[in-house]
C-alpha cells in the first residue's frame, strides 16, 4: 500500500515537474522589440515596430478593436526589463471625476488626461527578474479585460 501511493506521488510529481518545465523564461536581462513583435504574433495579433506620436520607438498592435503600444522600460542595450501596454482616446465628453471613479473602482491599470485632454489607460509589466511567458501572456489577459472594461465603463469605442 505505501509503495503504491509512494509510486502514484512520483509520477504526479513527474507530471508536474514536466508541466513546469515547458514554461519559457523571458532572458533575465528582459525583452527586446523583437521579442514582443514574435510574442504578439504568436498570439495571432498584428504587431510591428514604430514610433508613437512623440517619436519614442514602440510596439503597436490592438485588443478588441483599440490600438494599443507596448512601451519599454528599464532597458540594457536592446532588453529591457519592464514594459507597458498604453491606448489613448480623444477626451469627449468624460467628466474628471468620472475618471476618478475608474482610479478608485480599478485595480490593474490607471487611465489620465494627457496635457491635450486625450485620455490614456496605462497598465505596466515588469518582467526581471524570473518573468515568463507565461506571466506575460497572463498580464496580457488581464489588459484586454481592461482595455474592454474601460470601453463599457466610459462607453467609448
Amino acid at each position: 500500500m505505501l509503495r503504491g501511493i509512494c509510486i502514484a506521488a512520483t509520477a504526479a510529481f513527474m507530471a508536474f515537474a514536466s508541466v513546469t518545465a515547458e514554461a519559457k523564461d523571458i532572458p533575465a536581462a528582459g525583452v527586446t522589440y523583437d521579442d514582443v513583435v514574435a510574442w504578439l504574433q504568436a498570439k495571432g495579433m498584428d504587431a510591428k515596430i514604430t514610433q508613437d506620436g512623440a517619436g519614442h520607438k514602440i510596439v503597436q498592435t490592438s485588443v478588441s478593436g483599440v490600438k494599443f503600444g507596448v512601451y519599454f522600460f528599464d532597458c540594457q542595450g536592446e532588453r529591457c526589463g519592464s514594459i507597458q501596454f498604453a491606448a489613448g482616446w480623444p477626451r469627449g465628453k468624460i467628466l474628471a471625476t468620472k475618471l476618478n471613479d475608474w482610479n478608485r473602482l480599478r485595480r490593474w491599470a490607471r487611465a489620465y488626461f494627457d496635457q491635450s485632454e486625450g485620455i490614456w489607460l496605462e497598465s505596466d509589466v515588469d518582467l526581471t527578474p524570473g518573468g515568463s511567458y507565461e506571466l506575460l501572456d497572463d498580464n496580457y489577459a488581464t489588459w484586454k479585460k481592461t482595455v474592454e472594461n474601460f470601453k463599457e465603463f466610459f462607453s467609448i469605442q
